[in-house]
């Protein structure tokens, strides 16, 4: 799969080159929040800077590369119903999750004067982590993958790095460590061993559906407006349940949630392969190409 390695590298040099900076920039005393996180922020950063270089040089510029190529109507429409469908979508598990005392209600708060901009906040970020992500996931990636190698690369490769990366995050420093150049490394080493913890593969399980579900909606309809909406629905939907309701580690089925957001999980891997096995099967053409 050369074209995911060309994609991994990338992020992983955007990676490297945030770990050299982040040292940097805490000396200056500008940042008031936590190491780990400017390193995250300045990684999302480069690549913002370098993903438009790295697409011309691959010649995936072009509307339909990054899977726009549909009209504003038919992209919005597109959106809006994905949006819908990907907050039923997990609702339903979130639903099951309080069904078992997973999660619990949080304590009372002063719901309706935070309502409206936590869902504005839920709502915003969903839309732009859904277009950013499917942007590059589920358009350039996929369609260099699949020019390449076809259609089973291209659902399989983009699935696989879509889950991974969730997991490349720096990690946090003991109480007592000082950051500074070296131990900026050890956020950066502690990123990869804890993407490759064992503990964590009920929710890169759960994200690896997530993948393939969106890389089969994207072979199928030929553009990113419903992947865009079902990812931005999938973010609401979690972002609010994180906001209202507590995890509940001593309930019987806890372990049925993972420890990357306390939402996905096996169960949320069992519901979303699920649909995508009935969605797989329910299009011809995946019944053909992909076998």
């Amino acid at each position: 799969m050369r074209s995911t390695l060309i994609f991994f590298t990338f992020l992983l040099f955007c990676f490297i080159v945030a770990t050299l900076l982040t040292p940097l920039l805490v000396a200056t005393g500008w940042f008031t929040i936590e190491p780990q996180r400017i390193m995250s922020r300045l990684t999302q950063l480069l690549i913002l800077i370098g993903i438009w270089p790295l697409l011309s040089a691959l010649a995936l510029t072009n509307r339909a590369a990054l899977g726009y190529d549909i009209t504003r109507r038919i992209w919005w429409r597109s959106f809006i119903y994905g949006s819908v469908i990907g907050s039923a979508m997990l609702l339903i598990v979130v639903l099951a999750l309080l069904a078992l005392t997973i999660r619990i209600p949080a304590p009372p708060m002063t719901f309706w004067a935070e309502f409206l901009p936590k869902l504005t906040q839920a709502l915003l970020g969903g839309l732009l982590i859904g277009l950013m992500e499917e942007t590059f996931f589920r358009g350039a990636l996929y369609s260099a993958i699949r020019a390449r190698e076809g259609i089973r690369a291209a659902i399989i490769g983009s699935a696989l790095l879509y889950a991974a990366v969730h997991f490349l995050k720096p990690g946090v420093l003991p109480a007592d460590v000082v950051f500074n150049s070296s131990t900026a490394w050890f956020l950066f080493t502690h990123a990869f061993t804890d993407a490759f913890n064992w503990h964590q593969i009920d929710s890169f399980t759960a994200l690896l559906f997530c993948g393939i579900l969106l890389a089969l909606i994207r072979e199928h309809s030929g553009h990113i407006g419903w992947c865009v909406g079902i990812h931005a629905g999938w973010v609401l939907v979690i972002q609010l349940t994180r906001w209202l309701t507590d995890n509940n580690s001593s309930a019987p089925f806890a372990y049925l949630v993972g420890h990357y957001d306390g939402v996905i999980g096996w169960l949320a891997a069992l519901w979303i392969g699920l649909i995508t096995v009935i969605y797989w099967r329910l299009i011809p053409q995946f019944r053909t190409t992909t076998q």
